[in-house]
């Protein structure tokens, strides 16, 4: 750092990073005065440097080579916002060993290898930070770092994918079928060509790995979060969900019982009472419960240029506060507890069945005997004629049972033949207990 001014490496110049280079041109004054020090991109990897772009910017601050920012000892601070695992993963621990800070919005990145990265950050008293990684330009990492520094998070339940919830909203509002909606939310640019990584819920895992490892302490692997997607959900889930009074979101769940941790992403009906019901369109929101302050949330959009490029300057500006202060490198804090992961029958929660059996005497008789048998009591049950009154329809809503009652529950049914067939099975939050 020169007596006055930060230099800013920045890697990556897409949408993200051109919402960086607008934020610390156009806040100067801003940020100079939180600071008390002048804030200068004196780098910006790109992959070509003769690419018109809509900002300006000199053309000695870009390059094509890595080194010239993470070897570079003029620059304090690595923005990183490339994306990626490799080599992102190797640019970002070399900057750490030459004592260089780290922002990043690197979802992927901080769910695979978060555990390392903040490893070496201690190892080297530098300052990594990466709250644009979950929920956009909502402040949740800074919030369960430090606003909830002095109480023990129990749960944290969140919709952290706009595509997604984009999609259940469309859905919800209109009648419309999962394919048709999503059709139109890849025209609109709110899905990618290949959707699968929000769809089926890989993006929310990543997520909700971040989220537990920092709400729980402990190093939360994106295979410890059990994943399901949206593309089963259909116009008649929704609609019978909403006739018992619940909307279906895709929702990141991680919960603590006393040492035992569990933490899913997966469809899940929400009672129209709970907060998140009314969350719509694109916007995350996260719901953090904590043993002294109770319930909180936190919303707001979960993606785009200025909301996202927002949560790397705010944590931008955190580094250069700390730089200032001389104490870089002792807000992270690597995950220090022992990871205790629930078993199927540890998971307890109410759920949500659908099924298509029958139309004859004693087949629910049959059903409430064998969700009895497995200690499944119910709260709602609905029949409804379906095929043409060739068939029925019968939807369940229990009270809390098990994951692994359920399953074997499920399992039983896919067995008898008065069920023709388990249309759905989805987690229930919120409504009656």
């Amino acid at each position: 750092m020169r007596e006055n001014t930060v230099k800013i490496g920045l890697m990556g110049l897409g949408t993200v990073g051109t919402g960086v280079v607008r934020i610390v041109q156009g806040h100067q004054e801003d940020l100079q005065k939180q600071t008390g020090l002048a804030i200068e991109i004196a780098k910006v990897l790109v992959k070509n440097a003769e690419k018109e772009r809509n900002i300006s910017l000199d053309d000695d601050i870009l390059t094509t080579d890595p080194a010239d920012l993470v070897e570079n000892p003029d620059i304090d601070v690595i923005v990183e916002v490339i994306g990626g695992i490799n080599p992102t993963k190797q640019y970002m621990l070399q900057a750490l060993e030459n004592g260089k800070h780290i922002v990043t919005a690197n979802k992927d990145l901080m769910a695979l290898h978060g555990a390392e990265i903040l490893s070496k950050a201690q190892e080297k008293g530098c300052d990594v930070f990466y709250e644009a990684s979950v929920g956009g330009g909502i402040p949740i990492l800074r919030a369960l770092v430090e606003g909830f520094s002095s109480d023990r998070i129990t749960k944290m339940m969140g919709i952290v994918n706009g595509t997604t919830n984009y999609i259940m909203t469309k859905m919800s509002k209109e009648g419309a079928d999962y394919a048709e909606v999503l059709k139109e939310a890849q025209e609109l640019g709110y899905a990618e060509s290949d959707p699968t990584a929000d769809v089926e819920g890989h993006d929310a895992a990543r997520k909700m790995a971040i989220l537990g490892t920092l709400g729980f302490h402990v190093d939360m692997n994106l295979d410890d979060v059990d994943c399901e997607g949206i593309s089963r959900v259909s116009a008649e889930d929704i609609a019978h969900a909403k006739q018992l009074g619940y909307e279906i979101k895709l929702l990141g769940i991680a919960q603590r019982d006393g040492e035992l941790i569990d933490v899913s992403v997966q469809p899940t009906l929400v009672a129209r009472s709970h907060p998140l019901a009314s969350v719509n369109g694109v916007f995350n929101a996260v719901y953090v419960h904590g043993e002294a302050v109770g319930e909180t949330m936190f919303y707001g959009p979960g993606a785009g240029e200025l909301p996202t490029a927002t949560a790397v300057v705010s944590d931008l500006v955190t580094v250069v506060k700390n730089k200032k202060l001389g104490v870089n490198g002792r807000g992270s804090v690597a995950p220090y507890k022992e990871k205790h992961l629930k078993t199927d029958d540890q998971i307890v929660s109410k759920y949500f069945l659908r099924l298509i059996v029958d139309d004859k005497r004693g087949v629910l008789a049959q059903i409430t005997r064998i969700l009895a048998d497995h200690d499944v009591s119910l709260e709602q049950v609905l029949q409804q004629p379906y095929n043409d009154g060739k068939q029925s329809e019968i939807i369940l809503v229990t009270h809390q049972a098990s994951r692994k009652n359920i399953f074997d529950v499920r399992k039983l049914f896919e067995e008898i033949d008065s069920v023709y067939e388990v249309k759905s099975l989805y987690r229930v939050e919120g409504g009656e207990e």
